[in-house]
């Protein structure tokens, strides 16, 4: 055989590898959507080692090197995860917390989009221009976010997931900047409230703005040498900012708990909580006999958290978070029980507890 027909089945060999990767692909995109049916994330670990394994077993029987082989395959899989497409919502800039609870909770190879606002965040979601969104609903030290707890109320989204991430704050600034010349801090308010302790000896004027990430951006547009932002190490990276200190929160133990937002919440794993709101009757004793149902079911209460209805001055919605699945027989006979005392009651999802 010539070297011209030699190349002639080169040919023919890469043509069939290329359309095997673009059927391997098409598999990941179908294999996409139905995690996204079921509220599971992109990344993947364990099945990713398994495929790595087998290939380098055939890599051995073939006596190709598997180092060689494996590298190969890495970018296959990184293209069949980038085909599976998932775009997740968030709010804030790129570098916020928010961004890397998405990063975490689906893997690096989502597509993440920021927004400015939660409402924006509920929106893309809604119209199906994204698969999920995430959102913070409380944090260890500072409490709740009022605003997304509202957006839950009206919409139709459920939650389909939840995860914990720790937050560590730092002071950033420009390269220029030190701690003697800063006058102003800027970052969202739960994050100044999450740092007291140590920007009080700073004695700085503190400034709001609507996300942390957005802080240091700013500061670094407008080229402020005696502002300062409180964000993530990452933020500072990603915008190429100097970090003047490092764990400044007020307890280690600074915790913000996000929600994965979808069409659908999860289908149940045995390991799941279950977030509802509902009203009661302006009566005496109307609150405990709702609560009374969970206690005698023996379902374990996580959170409960009162937010006002905006109908009537002083009466109340309360957001409530236990463990076990809507469809679980134990839960639906509690939620049928509680529907006698409530005025009003919404399952806002059902999902995974977060490890």
């Amino acid at each position: 055989m010539n070297l011209k027909e030699l190349r002639i089945k080169i040919d023919e060999a890469d043509d069939r590898i290329v359309r095997l990767i673009a059927e391997r692909i098409r598999q990941s995109q179908e294999i996409g959507k139905e995690k996204q049916k079921q509220g599971k994330p992109i990344e993947d670990p364990n099945r990713e080692e398994k495929v790595l394994a087998h290939i380098r077993d055939i890599a051995r029987k073939e006596n190709l090197d598997e180092k060689e082989i494996e590298s190969i395959y890495l970018q296959i899989i990184k293209s069949s995860k980038s085909a599976q497409g998932t775009v997740v919502a968030f709010q804030g800039e790129i570098g916020a917390y928010s961004e890397e609870a998405a990063f975490q909770y689906f893997g690096n190879s989502v597509n993440a989009k920021p927004c400015e606002n939660f409402d924006n965040v509920f929106k893309l979601v809604e119209q199906d221009e994204v698969s999920y969104g995430v959102v913070p609903i409380e944090n260890s030290l500072e409490g709740s976010i009022s605003r997304v707890y509202d957006l839950l109320l009206n919409s139709s989204l459920k939650v389909c997931g939840e995860l914990e991430l720790r937050i560590v704050h730092c002071l950033i600034a420009n390269h220029e900047a030190s701690l003697d010349t800063i006058k102003r801090i800027y970052s969202h308010p739960q994050a100044l409230g999450q740092c007291q302790a140590f920007l009080r000896h700073l004695n700085c004027e503190l400034v709001p703005t609507y996300d942390t990430a957005g802080s240091v951006k700013f500061i670094k547009e407008q080229g402020i040498i005696d502002g300062a932002a409180v964000a993530s190490a990452r933020a500072a990276e990603i915008y190429g900012m100097k970090i003047l200190a490092r764990e400044i929160e007020d307890n280690p133990n600074n915790f913000t708990r996000f929600f994965i937002l979808a069409k659908q919440d999860s289908p149940p794993t045995g390991k799941d909580k279950t977030s509802i709101v509902f009203s009661v009757k302006h009566k005496p004793g109307a609150l405990y006999g709702a609560i009374k149902e969970f206690s005698d079911s023996k379902i374990n209460l996580t959170k409960i958290e009162s937010r006002p209805t905006r109908q009537k001055a002083w009466e109340y919605n309360f957001y409530l978070d236990f463990e076990g699945h809507h469809q679980d027989k134990m839960v639906k006979d509690t939620l049928d029980k509680l529907e006698r005392h409530a005025l009003f009651l919404k399952v806002l999802g059902s999902y995974p507890k977060a490890t």
